[in-house]
């Protein structure tokens, strides 16, 4: 029998020759460095001046900035327990199988698949190669399709070869712009020549109106910046004591991330007022050009660049064991679930997330920043499926053995709901044809599911 440590479902076994598994190889640190790395992309330097257009108050920023970590760490308390419980490579997908069966799982695989990371790391490069990376180096326009491409290769290169290097790179791409974001909060601070009366003007009270929509609209918008400490639960296979560590990992990256967000957005609003803030196109450049001049805007490029680089590394590290696990299941192309003899990675799924990520980043311009807006609702839905589950698996699996249970259940897992309801709804009544693409794009999914299923109920036979 296999060694429970060292395999993982899906394991391709030759005749006369030890089959080849996943390496657990990830420990508290590379998994909390998936999470901070993952979640800190482009948006903290982009995002709060949208935010700021949206509800125009400091104050209200600053909630909506507080209620985005807040709902954060409540869904990493509660996808912890499910973590601990099902320490397995595929996390949410396993997660969401475990509590309402096969075809919701299949349905998160799909869209996650289809658009959700790969279209994010499609995104991203993008924005490396058309935004950023011209700041320092001039591309033409198929110069920068090929930095794209190369950008994409590259990370998958990475991670084709192991888990350790790849998670190697994902935790000095970590360390370094958290450490650079910390320092550009630092720098406003002391060089800036900012004003204190920027965090109370103007007051709520003094714009009227319905303030609930518009605060929905920013707080989908502060998610975007949010979005990505589910992803290490992807790893559990590859990972040393998953039980304690992925946990541990969820809840201090979590945590980090909105303790550092909360202090960005407060040393925006020390150098910028809130409404010169909403019409700035990069808040952190203009804020460091309060700062230190010009070169601030080249300074934010820079750190913006390892920051990119690190929350697409971070999508290649995770996505791919998600699809392995479902052609283990006998729900996707059964070539997913090949592990790599060598390098033990779930090689045939790297290469299919990095093919795809590569033609969405060869495809019109703007289209897939789009798609991916409408593909982000959709994910939504499926975390508040997840933390859901939790309440789901306690009632139907009341003696599954829980190493970690959820801080303050019932009331964590509830609140997370709520709040992930709350955007969807939102979103559905302020932005209803996005929202229905993103629902478009998840049933799609369904004739594809029956497709797998029946072949999967062929092959028991």
């Amino acid at each position: 029998m296999a060694n429970p440590e060292t395999s993982a479902p899906g394991t391709i076994t030759q005749p006369g020759s030890p089959a080849p598994s996943l390496r657990r190889a990830l420990g508290v640190g590379s998994i909390t460095a998936i999470v901070v790395g993952t979640m800190i992309g482009s948006g903290i330097f982009i995002v709060p001046a949208t935010v700021a257009a949206e509800v125009r108050s400091p104050l209200l920023m600053l909630a909506v900035w507080i209620v985005g970590g807040l709902m954060s760490v409540f869904g990493a308390l509660s996808l912890a327990e499910l973590a601990a419980a099902f320490p397995e490579t595929g996390g949410i997908y396993v997660y969401l199988r475990e509590a309402y069966g096969p075809a919701v799982g299949f349905l998160f695989g799909w869209a996650l698949l289809l658009i959700i990371d790969s279209g994010t790391i499609a995104t991203l490069s993008l924005a490396f190669a058309t935004k950023y990376l011209p700041h320092f180096i001039p591309l033409s326009a198929a110069g920068q399709k090929v930095a794209a491409v190369a950008f994409i290769m590259a990370l998958v290169g990475i991670n084709y070869v192991g888990v350790r290097q790849g998670a190697f790179v994902q935790n000095f791409l970590t360390i370094l712009k958290f450490t650079a974001l910390a320092g550009i909060v630092v720098c406003i601070f002391l060089f800036a020549r900012g004003d204190w009366a920027n965090l109370a003007n103007p007051p709520a009270s003094a714009l009227g109106g319905n303030l609930v929509g518009p605060f929905g609209l920013a707080l989908v918008s502060a998610l975007w910046a949010y979005k990505g400490f589910e992803v290490s639960t992807s790893n559990a296979g590859e990972t040393r004591n998953p039980s304690r560590t992925i946990p541990i990992g969820l809840i201090a990256g979590c945590g980090l991330v909105t303790l550092l967000y909360i202090l960005a957005n407060v040393a925006y609003l020390y150098a910028v007022p809130a409404a010169e803030m909403a019409k700035a196109d990069r808040i952190a450049a203009a804020a460091m050009n309060a700062a230190v001049g010009p070169v601030g805007a080249s300074i934010v490029a820079f750190i913006i660049l390892f920051s990119i680089l690190g929350a697409a590394n971070g999508h290649i590290l995770t996505g791919p064991r998600v699809y392995y696990a479902m052609a283990a299941d006998g729900l996707f192309f059964r070539k997913m679930a090949d592990i790599h003899p060598r390098f033990r990675t779930p090689h045939n799924a790297l290469l299919a997330v990095g093919a795809w990520s590569i033609v969405l980043s060869l495809g019109p311009g703007g289209t897939f920043e789009q798609l991916l807006k409408y593909a982000v609702f959709g994910a939504w839905i499926f975390l508040g499926l997840a933390a859901l589950g939790v309440i789901v698996l306690r009632r139907k699996r009341p003696d599954l053995p829980r190493p970690y249970k959820t801080l303050g259940y019932p009331v964590t897992p509830i609140l997370f709901v709520l709040s992930a309801l709350f955007v969807i709804v939102n979103t559905l009544i302020q932005s209803f044809w996005n929202a229905f693409a993103g629902l478009a794009l998840i049933a799609l999914g369904v004739p594809a599911y029956l497709y797998w299923n029946r072949k999967r109920s062929r092959a028991a036979a």
